[in-house]
């Protein structure tokens, strides 16, 4: 296993309890990948995910290693889920229970609640059929999607070919929900004026089955993977590299920074497709078929150590930009956004062990291109002074701030651009050119965010489900 982000912590679980012997090497001191913390000072932050949804996706991991994951975690389901808020004043806070959620809207804009409804009836319909079709297996081409359907109906219903921005215009009245429904195509680092509908699963997803947290923060989840993986006998090297993977036929082994060779039968990339095909299997014509898929959008991050308490703050915040299409005109054109959609994970408002008495820990995330050179005093001050132009002065409170640029991500994670989610969804073959499951050449797999289905914590614990199961037919074991 090349790579020991959640992926391939999660293909590593299912491989070895299928009778398998697993090697991880993670090039970094610990596993988890962009599953990370930073902690300073009694703060601590998660500079990865901060969210957790669909949790049976990873009790289904846990379980084939004979645990389950309350055995490891303790998940607690938010409420409220978001607060989200506009250049005018206006706020939504948005509650976890579906009747609540439409009065919310209602209360919100006088018709919305009716259009939620629709909105939500609409993604349910997606996911239901995406689970069982898009989710279900390797896209290695549009037969293996169509031979999963069950109707030529299937596809219309994951509402492939029109964007999110156009579908969410067809739901909503009012431009601020336009905006709200929008904002999902960030999930994938995606712009919703060119990822599909089909995204309009993610707010049914939260609605449906929730939004959690693990107490003690994302680690605790990063914890449970590596003691897990441990327990059923995967070895994890931590601080080892590896910088080639040899191969003839078929892949034969990796070789490791220090020169050392590793033999395997199998090797599973848990790394990005474009330097696993540049850098380490130097394949010109996989590389040049990887980079037929855009890239997903990078972050600009700041972690604040905060004294005192905010009021009227949720666990996870929104501040929008006055306009979404004018900050994706910038984005998509390479340059960062003057006016930024500012993320706030505030996650001592439910945690206090997360920051000292009377402190919080505030998580601050933008959107930016990936591949662009960010002065981090600069455009940290922008997003401070925007904070503050809403109302949220926290420059006098601040006690430390530390930055990520998409230089600093991609240095870390060895992720092209600093790309956060790997490949994007934007387009309508998005799907088709993401990089597959199965690599180029026999006894090569890969898993994780720039591989099918995708980024996100639950997209990767899925593409680990279809990795150990495509190995297993391959293997015949």
């Amino acid at each position: 296993m090349v790579g020991g982000g959640v992926g391939g912590l999660a293909t590593a679980i299912r491989l070895q309890s299928a009778g398998h012997h697993v090697t991880v090497f993670e090039r970094n001191e610990v596993v988890g990948g962009k599953l990370a913390t930073y902690v300073r000072d009694g703060y601590t932050f998660d500079i990865g995910p901060s969210l957790v949804t669909l949790p049976d996706v990873f009790d289904e991991v846990f379980r084939a290693a004979g645990t389950t994951l309350a055995d490891h975690l303790e998940l607690v389901r938010l409420d409220p889920q978001f607060s989200y808020r506009w250049a005018d004043g206006s706020t939504l806070t948005v509650p976890d229970r579906d009747d609540d959620t439409a009065a919310a809207f209602e209360a919100f804009a006088p018709g919305s609640g009716d259009q939620w409804r629709s909105f939500d009836a609409r993604g349910r319909r997606i996911w239901d059929v995406a689970a069982r079709t898009f989710f279900a297996g390797p896209m290695s081409n549009p037969w293996a999607l169509a031979k999963r359907m069950r109707s030529p109906f299937d596809l219309t219903a994951i509402d492939p070919l029109r964007t999110l921005h156009r579908s969410a215009t067809s739901f909503f009245d009012d431009p601020r929900l336009v905006q709200w429904a929008d904002r999902y195509a960030t999930y994938s680092g995606s712009s919703p004026y060119a990822a599909p509908a089909t995204l309009a699963c993610i707010p049914h997803i939260e609605a449906r089955f929730g939004c959690w947290y693990p107490m003690g923060g994302l680690d605790e989840l990063r914890s449970a993977f590596a003691w897990v993986a441990s327990q059923v006998g995967v070895e994890i090297r931590t601080g080892t590299e590896v910088t080639g993977i040899e191969a003839g036929e078929r892949v034969t082994g990796v070789v490791l920074a220090d020169g050392a060779r590793e033999r395997a039968d199998v090797v599973v990339a848990n790394t990005d497709a474009e330097h696993l095909y540049a850098d380490l299997l130097h394949d010109s014509v996989a590389l040049a078929r990887v980079r037929l898929a855009k890239r997903s959008t990078s972050g600009f991050v700041l972690c604040l150590g905060v004294r005192g308490l905010t009021p009227n703050l949720t666990h996870h915040n929104i501040w929008f930009s006055e306009s979404y299409r004018a900050e994706y005109d910038q984005l998509d054109g390479g340059s960062l956004a003057d006016d930024p959609t500012i993320y706030a994970c505030v996650s001592s408002v439910t945690d206090p062990s997360q920051a000292p008495d009377g402190c919080e820990n505030w998580f601050l995330l933008v959107n930016t291109p990936q591949g662009i050179e960010v002065d981090a005093d600069a455009y940290g001050d922008l997003v401070l002074d925007r904070l503050a132009a809403r109302g949220v002065d926290l420059r006098p409170r601040i006690e430390f701030r530390h930055t990520m640029t998409p230089t600093d991500i991609a240095r870390r994670y060895r992720s092209p651009g600093g790309a956060i989610y790997g490949t994007s969804s934007n387009g309508k073959r998005a799907a088709f050119v993401r990089p597959a499951n199965r690599g180029s050449k026999p006894g090569l797999y890969l898993v994780g965010g720039s591989s099918h289905p995708g980024g996100g914590l639950p997209l990767v614990t899925t593409s680990a489900k279809i990795v150990a199961e495509m190995i297993a037919e391959d293997l015949g074991r």
